[in-house]
């Protein structure tokens, strides 16, 4: 009987651990949907093309330093940008976490396309050596045309992110939100 009683006690004791391995912390909901949208400061302002005027250096094949083309930077940038977007996509939908998921998807989605396009052409342009006024109206376009779109939805996901980290009690530093 004691043989039995042991057993159930593991077999529940097992059953309860798996269910907690499955559970989702409320800070890895956080960090994928809302801070790792920081990702994407800059977008449709002048600190995307600031990022593109003063490129980073990268390795060359003769193990000295090179500055990397501007499409390799954008490149770049749409890799993390979509690594990040499968990320929140992954994620359970709960009632908890709905509106920072969908406000999150919503968001990437919106850049996303900029980023291979509009963002693409003007790394491009540059890495072209085109005039520097084209240049700067390219960017200026970009801005104009996507930047209230674009605060909109990321205010939207601060907004639903400090509800959530408030009802998780996530301690955030929010800075100037």
């Amino acid at each position: 009987m004691k043989k039995y009683i042991t057993n159930g006690l593991l077999y529940i004791f097992c059953c309860l651990l798996l269910i907690s391995c499955g559970t989702v912390p409320p800070e890895k909901y956080f960090n994928i949907t809302v801070l790792n949208t920081n990702l994407l400061f800059g977008f449709a302002t002048n600190g995307m093309y600031r990022q593109l005027e003063s490129p980073s250096l990268k390795l060359g094949e003769d193990h000295g330093t090179v500055v990397m083309k501007r499409s390799e930077i954008i490149n770049e940038k749409i890799k993390s940008i979509e690594e990040n977007y499968e990320k929140v996509k992954e994620l359970k939908v709960t009632e908890d976490t709905e509106e920072i998921i969908k406000t999150s998807i919503a968001l990437y989605e919106y850049v996303l396309p900029v980023f291979k396009n509009e963002y693409m052409q003007l790394a491009e342009s540059i890495d072209k050596g085109i005039p520097e006024d084209k240049i700067q109206s390219e960017s200026r376009a970009i801005n104009d045309k996507y930047f209230s779109g674009y605060t909109e939805l990321n205010n939207k996901l601060i907004s639903a992110g400090k509800l959530y980290a408030e009802k998780n009690n996530i301690k955030v530093n929010w800075g100037v939100y």
